[in-house]
């Protein structure tokens, strides 16, 4: 978690137990990489819970390399991941559509992201009881409208209610979390997010049919 070490393994392992399950309950292949969420979650929950022993424990080596891996998935995964894994729940339409728009939106904010990866390490240090990820490129205006538009529109475009709540939600947790944690968004928010990743598995379980991938 944002918080401690602690908090950050313990996310992590839940969601690793959840996010099982979830992929296990998936039916067909195209549900899948949604049904992941909660996994790919739980890794970069635990990868945060290293970030944080490499301050307790004075690894800037471990350190460089376990906020590059962290910041992987909070730049450049989720914005290109999430609407296509909401892409292959639309069944063909309007919808569809649109969410190959934010697909390509989101596929282009995770290659810029990347690129500035290279070009500008991302660091990070402990602060005020959070991790602060220090990652200016982030915050540019169309960056992060493309960002939001991936990560949070894309799921508000489904067809599937546990989809828009889990998009509604997200959305929320990310206003709240800049408005109240603005130096420490990046992980704040990605903790959120990964709790609220739960809803995910909510849509797969409870299902009367047995799980068949076809």
């Amino acid at each position: 978690m944002c918080f401690s070490m602690t908090a950050s393994l313990a996310a992590g392992g839940f969601l690793l137990g959840v996010g099982t399950m979830t992929v296990k309950a998936a039916r067909r292949l195209s549900e899948v990489p949604f049904a992941a969420i909660p996994l790919l979650f739980s890794i970069q929950q635990l990868s945060e819970g290293v970030v944080w022993w490499t301050f307790a424990h004075d690894a800037p080596g471990l350190n460089v390399v376990m906020t590059q891996f962290y910041s992987f998935f909070s730049h450049v995964l989720w914005p290109a991941y999430v609407p296509l894994a909401v892409l292959l729940l639309e069944p063909p339409g309007r919808r569809g559509r649109l969410l190959k728009l934010t697909a390509i939106a989101g596929m282009g904010v995770g290659l810029y992201l990347l690129y500035s990866m290279f070009e500008y390490p991302i660091t990070s240090r402990a602060t005020g009881g959070h991790i602060e990820y220090v990652s200016p490129h982030f915050f540019a205006v169309v960056t992060m409208t493309g960002y939001l538009l991936a990560t949070t529109v894309s799921p508000l475009l489904s067809n599937e209610i546990m989809v828009r709540i889990f998009g509604a939600l997200a959305l929320i947790s990310f206003v709240l979390a800049y408005l109240i944690f603005a130096r420490w968004f990046i992980s704040v928010w990605c903790f959120f997010a990964a709790i609220l990743s739960v809803i995910v598995a909510l849509r797969f379980f409870g299902r009367k049919n047995p799980p068949q991938l076809v």
